[in-house]
């Protein structure tokens, strides 16, 4: 509005000093002021208005340059960005220069950082890549990958080497206590049970006396009587013997080839049924939720974890000169092999991109990036343009 007002007023600057300058000394100067000025704005409202359009919507020759020649224009850039910006070289060079690390450090060190945006914003990344993935296909893949790695790893001789570690520090102790002490319950919650087989075994002799129920408590007092001496006497026979066969299962599990496959086979049959498969996929999807709820919970203990693991982090690369080089060393490694690798490919999408732009939307975006500096140069021609005549027209008086 600016630019074009002030072509109006030249124009009718023009006008007036025109009619008047027969009459009024010196108006000649005026008029051959506001003269070169129209032309000067007119010249440039041309030169501005053809990088875009044509002007007044007539196809005079090499107008509308940036619609017309957008292909080539985006092949430009590409280059442009491919030569400066993203060859190894450059990348190192500047890479070279920067402390990533440090600054990385003293970013993540602030107290108002690492226990709000940073924290908030891994959590909720966290957090949304979890909710990203397909749960179900989630939880298949990672039960085929730890399926994969036990059916690679054998069980045996782990197991065999944590029992025995087991019982030489007694740690097998309270497992066994807790066993009969289970089978004293199991044999209380059971005795109608066990008095029931006793008496259908029993002959007829036996039921007709009633002997078969005293030959039940016999049997039950005695179970009791042996459950409890096993679990008041450290050095009962019975532990004794217990102990003597898991010192022999841990053994054969380390060395005994039949039991090894055994145990084997046994793990491949738990891996292979389906029942485990359906129990993982709930075990996962609770994990999953569960994981999620923590880490959008601001008050929860993974909350605080990712807060603590921030500031330790940015004190970590802040303070360590070694850890400094190797962040840095990494960091201008990773950004040279990017460059090398994709570069062609991020600078191809400049250019399809540009390319895939219509004739306006390029128009649009190019001259909305200029902004006002294009009515500048309109503005800028009509003053020039006026100075300009004003001396031509100062030396056509004085000098001729």
């Amino acid at each position: 509005m600016i630019a074009t007002g002030l072509l109006v007023l030249m124009a009718v600057v023009f006008v007036v000093s025109r009619l008047f300058q027969d009459r009024v000394t010196g108006l000649d100067f005026v008029t051959a002021f506001a003269e070169a000025a129209m032309v000067g704005a007119l010249a440039d409202w041309f030169a501005v208005t053809a990088l875009f359009r044509h002007p007044l919507g007539m196809p005079i020759p090499h107008t509308a340059i940036i619609p017309t020649n957008k292909d080539r224009i985006a092949d430009t850039m590409a280059g442009f960005l491919k030569a400066n910006f993203l060859t190894p070289a450059v990348v190192a060079r500047r890479m070279q220069a920067m402390n990533v690390a440090r600054a990385a450090g003293d970013y993540l060190a602030a107290p108002s950082r690492s226990s709000t945006g940073v924290r908030a914003g891994a959590a909720e990344l966290f957090a949304e890549a979890l909710e990203s993935l397909d749960p179900q296909r989630l939880g298949e893949q990672v039960r085929h990958g730890l399926a994969a790695q036990l059916s690679r790893l054998e069980v045996a001789p782990l197991l065999g080497q944590m029992l025995t570690a087991a019982i030489a520090d007694k740690r097998h102790l309270p497992l066994m206590e807790a066993m009969i002490r289970w089978a004293g319950k199991a044999l209380e919650a059971n005795e109608s049970l066990v008095r029931e087989m006793i008496h259908e075994r029993a002959n007829a002799l036996l039921r007709f006396t009633g002997l078969d129920e005293r030959l039940a408590n016999s049997v039950l007092d005695g179970l009791y009587r042996l459950l409890a001496e096993v679990l008041v006497n450290p050095d009962h026979p019975l532990r004794a013997k217990v102990e003597e066969g898991l010192e022999s299962l841990a053994h054969d599990l380390i060395h005994d080839p039949a039991t090894r496959a055994k145990v084997e086979g046994m793990k491949q049959e738990l891996i292979a049924n389906p029942a485990v498969a359906t129990w993982w996929q709930g075990v996962w999807e609770r994990l999953r939720a569960s994981l999620i709820a923590a880490a959008r919970d601001p008050g929860s203990q993974m909350g605080g974890q990712f807060a603590g693991a921030v500031a330790e982090l940015g004190a970590a690369l802040q303070g360590d000169a070694r850890l400094q080089r190797q962040v840095n060393r990494f960091a201008r490694r990773s950004a040279v092999g990017i460059a090398s690798r994709y570069g062609d490919q991020i600078v191809r999408l400049v250019s399809e991109t540009v390319k895939r732009w219509d004739a306006t939307t390029i128009t649009a975006r190019v001259e909305g990036a200029v902004g006002r500096d294009l009515q500048f140069i309109r503005i800028n021609g009509t003053l020039v343009g006026g100075l300009v005549g004003l001396i031509i027209h100062a030396v056509d008086v004085w000098v001729f």
